[in-house]
C-alpha cells in the first residue's frame, strides 16, 4: 500500500529531471517575436567568429544590398522575410546624405500582419569569408544598424537547391539609434528630404529608384506601397521641376531673340 523510501526518492529524482528538462526546452516562436528573441546584437567586429561556427551563414539584403553586394558570396537566392514592413524611416548621414542634409534609407518595422512579406535577396557566405564579410558589412551599415537573425523563405523553389527556410542575418536600424527619423513624416515630406540629399554613394533619389526597379524586376506583381508611392512622388516632382526649367530656358531664349531683333 505504501511506497518504500527508495521508491519515493527515485520518483522525486525523475520529477526533478523532467521539470529541469522542460524548463530548458524552448518552444517554437513566430517571426513576429524573432527580432527580440533571436537578436544576436553583435556589433563588435570581434564577435564575427561565432558565425563561422554555423554550418551556413546567410545575409539578407532589403535595401541597397539587393543590387549592390560588394562582398564575395557562394550563392544568391531570392525570397522574403515575414512579419515586417520596409520603411524609409532611417536618416543617412554618410552613403546618401550628410550631417547637414541627411538623406533617407530603409529599415524594418514590425507589421500587425504576421504574414506580411519583405522581399529581398539572400546571400550565402563561404565559411572562409564570414569574418571578413561581416566586418565589411559592420562598417558599411555603421550608421545605426545592428545585426539580427530571423527566418528567410526562399522563393521561387529550386529543383537543384534546398528550399528550407534559412536562419539569416540582417542589419536593422531600431528606434533607439541616433539616426532614426521617426514614423510620423508624410511621404511628401520624406520625398522632399530625399530630393535634396546626396552622400558618398550618390544621390538619394538614385537609391529609391534602384530599389524600386529591383523589386519590380525580381518580384513582378508584388506590391510595396510605401516604396512605390515614394518613387512616384519623387518622379512627379522631378517632372514638374524639369518643366519649370525648360519653361525658364525658353523665356530666356525668347528674351535674347527680342534683344537681337
Amino acid at each position: 500500500m505504501f511506497l518504500s523510501l527508495w521508491q519515493c526518492l527515485l520518483m522525486g529524482k525523475l520529477k526533478y529531471k523532467f521539470f529541469r528538462t522542460f524548463a530548458n526546452f524552448e518552444l517554437p516562436f513566430s517571426n513576429r517575436a524573432v527580432c527580440s528573441q533571436m537578436s544576436t546584437h553583435v556589433r563588435n567586429i570581434g564577435d564575427c567568429d561565432q558565425f563561422s561556427e554555423l554550418n551556413e551563414t546567410w545575409v539578407f539584403g532589403y535595401g541597397s544590398l539587393v543590387w549592390k553586394a560588394d562582398f564575395p558570396y557562394e550563392e544568391k537566392r531570392t525570397g522574403y522575410i515575414k512579419g515586417f514592413l520596409r520603411r524609409f524611416y532611417q536618416n543617412s548621414i554618410d552613403h546618401r546624405g550628410t550631417h547637414e542634409k541627411p538623406g533617407r534609407v530603409v529599415t524594418l518595422i514590425h507589421s500587425n500582419d504576421a504574414e506580411a512579406k519583405v522581399w529581398g535577396m539572400g546571400y550565402r557566405i563561404g565559411k572562409s569569408n564570414v569574418t571578413a564579410v561581416l566586418s565589411h558589412l559592420d562598417y558599411r551599415e555603421k550608421n545605426g544598424y545592428d545585426r539580427h537573425r530571423l527566418l528567410f523563405y526562399l522563393y521561387p523553389p529550386s529543383d537543384t537547391q534546398t528550399n528550407e527556410p534559412k536562419n539569416i542575418l540582417l542589419y536593422l536600424a531600431k528606434q533607439e539609434n541616433p539616426s532614426y527619423a521617426g514614423q510620423h513624416d508624410s511621404l511628401e515630406k520624406i520625398a522632399e528630404q530625399i530630393s535634396e540629399a546626396a552622400g558618398e554613394s550618390g544621390q538619394n533619389t538614385e537609391y529609391v529608384y534602384k530599389l524600386a526597379d529591383a523589386m519590380r524586376q525580381l518580384y513582378p506583381g508584388e506590391e510595396d506601397d510605401h516604396l512605390f508611392s515614394l518613387e512616384q512622388i519623387l518622379k512627379s516632382t522631378e517632372a514638374r521641376k524639369n518643366i519649370r526649367n525648360a519653361t525658364s530656358s525658353c523665356d530666356v531664349d525668347r528674351a535674347n531673340v527680342c534683344k537681337e531683333g
